[in-house]
């Protein structure tokens, strides 16, 4: 599997949700687990931004496994109903909107490094999109707001359209395992 198939294909599975019992059976962590092997692979050098997606992806395994945990502990109340679980909740929220954030900016930045423009311009619309339509429903989870059911399907289109582009765009040379950026 391609870098980027990687981390598009761990999108839907971190973002995308098969209950059962109220439980996930598309299991965060592996989502953001493939995200942060397709950054791994992709990464340069250290301060490289796909190594910075990378970490954040790493990070969203373990708050995604806390998640997991605290439902088992006590799956009879909703996850907002305790301390632990409410700060859990928005842990996980900010940091996948992070996550997409900075994943789309390391696409981004190589592709634009390959000259394609249009398509860097169009996910780094679609990036604005998800991060911020995501942040503006934050309190809206919580019950702090209400904008009606536009917010959540504008969310979700950007969404969808986000990892329709990365999956178009996994083939791209530049953003293979092999590439190297020419030298100046």
């Amino acid at each position: 599997m391609r870098p980027v198939t990687k981390i598009a294909t761990g999108f839907v599975l971190a973002f995308g949700a098969l209950r059962i019992n109220g439980f996930d059976l598309l299991l965060d962590p592996v989502g953001w687990g493939l995200c942060a092997s397709g950054a791994s692979e992709l990464r340069r050098t250290v301060d490289d931004p796909f190594s910075r997606a990378g970490l954040s992806a790493v990070t969203m395994v373990w708050t995604s496994l806390v998640i997991m945990a605290t439902y088992f502990v006590d799956e009879d109340r909703p996850l907002t109903d305790s301390p632990v679980g409410h700060v859990m909740g928005i842990a996980g929220t900010v940091g996948a909107l992070i996550t997409v954030w900075l994943a789309a900016d390391a696409v981004i930045r190589r592709i634009r490094l390959c000259g394609d423009v249009s398509r860097a311009g169009l996910l780094d619309v679609l990036r604005w999109a998800v991060a911020g339509l995501g942040a503006l429903g934050v309190p809206t989870g919580y019950g702090y707001a209400d904008p009606g059911v536009v917010l959540p399907i504008v969310w979700f289109a950007a969404l969808v359209a986000l990892i329709v582009v990365l999956y178009r765009a996994a083939r791209l040379p530049c953003l293979s395992e092999e590439w190297e950026p020419a030298a100046v």
